[in-house]
C-alpha cells in the first residue's frame, strides 16, 4: 500500500475523532462510554504510530 494512501486514510479517521469527543459529552451513554473511550485511544495510537512511521507527515 502506498504511503500517501495510508496517510490519507489516517487523516480521514482523524477527522472523525471530534465526533466521538462530542458524543462523550452526552450524559446518557451508559456502557457505550467505554467503547467510545476505547475508540478514541485507538485513534490516538494510530495517529502516533503514523507520526513515528512517517515523521514528515503533516497530520496533527
Amino acid at each position: 500500500m502506498d504511503s500517501q494512501i495510508i496517510k490519507a486514510r489516517v487523516a480521514n479517521i482523524e477527522s472523525k475523532r471530534e465526533s466521538l469527543v462530542k458524543l462523550l459529552e452526552k450524559p446518557d451513554l451508559g456502557t457505550l462510554r467505554i467503547d467510545i473511550n476505547q475508540a478514541l485511544e485507538e485513534i490516538d495510537d494510530l495517529i502516533d504510530e503514523l507520526k513515528r512511521t512517517f515523521p514528515d507527515s503533516k497530520n496533527n
